[in-house]
């Protein structure tokens, strides 16, 4: 079935680094758009960066653009996110998403990442 599982969360200070992996298993990968999101305590869930299944294009919302790179590794079947410049607002749960192309959406269990001094 279906997997996708997130790793690379942790706490760290502001202006810090960190970088995040989404490995992927049970679907095909390399053929497959994927995405990051987060969800912030109270708040909705929001896309943060999408890749294509090449990686030849990204996508990045305001917030992430300039500070944060998604990229993959297709033949380990892996996605990442560098989150570079790290600030307090970007304390979250993160999740990677395959979307099939029939619109299913699966998630993985997410990973989570507060910054904090």
């Amino acid at each position: 079935q279906v997997q996708l599982v997130e790793s690379g969360g942790g706490l760290v200070q502001p202006g810090g680094s960190l970088r995040l992996s989404c490995a992927g298993s049970g679907f095909p990968f390399s053929s497959s758009t994927m995405y990051w999101y987060r969800q912030a305590p109270g708040k909705e869930r929001e896309l943060v960066a999408s890749i294509s299944s090449t990686g030849g294009t990204t996508t990045y919302s305001n917030s992430a653009k300039g500070r944060f790179t998604i990229s993959r590794d297709n033949a380990k079947s892996t996605m990442y996110l560098q989150m570079n410049s790290l600030e307090p607002e970007d304390t979250a749960v993160y999740y990677c998403k395959r979307r099939t192309w029939d619109g299913r959406d699966y998630w993985g269990q997410g990973t989570q990442v507060t910054v904090s001094s």
